[in-house]
């Protein structure tokens, strides 16, 4: 990993906007007037161009203090929040995007139909909205996956990766990654990740024992994932040793991959669009120690 603290146009466009600040959720779980100081703080500070939208429970709304901050709303509570979602955006035009758990829409059907089902929910609330559904992983075999993510393209909807959790059963396997990005890329799908993805580079956890993913490896793996094959993905998707990204001024490559700053500013309006962290100081030091970050 290059050791230069020049903040390189790759760089820029790798994390612009990346982290969706997400501090109200485990393992962080503060409240809300901390969580809107952290993020208050952030949106302050040098690194204020790598933070994205403040990820709000719809239940929470009513409590919001009314801060500058772009909203995305995870609708958590139940479909009636899909048919009352023209008055919470009359309340709050700081709404740009809103977030749907399997529960809402993954229910009953197969998950193309289901998806087709919620589209019609939403279709007359959601100009200049962004919709992300989250795929459950019982979703994730190959077929399932691909039939899936097509009809999300057709509702014109991004997706949602979940990437961990508190226990060691809620992170995905590298394959289930793997399938995820490459099936998200052949359909023409953005997504966004959450959970887990507190470093840049996939490691062992020490405390836990458990493998988390890194968010570095999922930019690598998103943007070259047009141009390599699913084995050379998954590689991406597994790797640990951090040398092996590497960022330049016109470029940012893994081994022998490169894709330019240019193409890599594209990914990300089109592909790996954000990930929620419950910290926004955690993956900025990672950066930092790196030596991608000026340390100001």
């Amino acid at each position: 990993m290059t050791t230069s603290t020049a903040l390189r146009p790759s760089v820029r466009a790798a994390f612009a906007a990346l982290i969706d600040y997400a501090g109200l959720f485990p393992p962080a779980q503060l409240a809300l007037p901390a969580a809107q100081a952290e993020y208050a703080a952030a949106r302050s500070g040098p690194h204020a161009w790598m933070l994205g939208r403040f990820i709000l429970p719809a239940a929470a709304l009513p409590a919001w203090a009314g801060i500058n901050a772009p909203l995305s709303v995870i609708l958590d509570a139940g479909t009636e929040e899909l048919s009352r979602l023209d008055a919470m955006r009359e309340r709050n035009r700081a709404i740009e995007a809103i977030e749907v758990p399997p529960k809402l829409w993954a229910q009953g059907e197969t998950f193309a139909d289901a998806i087709k089902s919620l589209s019609r929910h939403v279709d007359g609330a959601r100009a200049g909205l962004d919709v992300f559904v989250e795929i459950p992983r019982a979703a994730h075999s190959p077929q399932t996956l691909a039939q899936t993510m097509a009809a999300v393209a057709r509702a014109g909807f991004g997706a949602k990766l979940r990437c961990g959790g508190v226990t060691s059963d809620a992170f995905p396997t590298v394959d289930e990654v793997t399938d995820f990005i490459a099936a998200a890329n052949r359909a023409g799908v953005r997504f966004k990740a959450t959970a887990g993805l507190h470093h840049p580079v996939r490691h062992l956890d020490g405390a836990t024992g458990i493998s988390m993913h890194g968010f570095l490896n999922l930019l690598a793996a998103s943007a070259l994932a047009p141009r390599v094959d699913t084995e050379t993905l998954r590689r991406i998707v597994a790797e640990e040793d951090a040398r092996a990204f590497r960022f330049d001024d016109a470029s940012f490559a893994w081994r022998d991959e490169r894709v330019t700053a240019d193409e890599l500013a594209r990914m990300r309006r089109v592909a790996f669009v954000a990930y929620g962290s419950c910290s926004f100081s955690e993956p900025v030091a990672d950066l930092s120690a790196l030596g991608l970050l000026s340390l100001r």
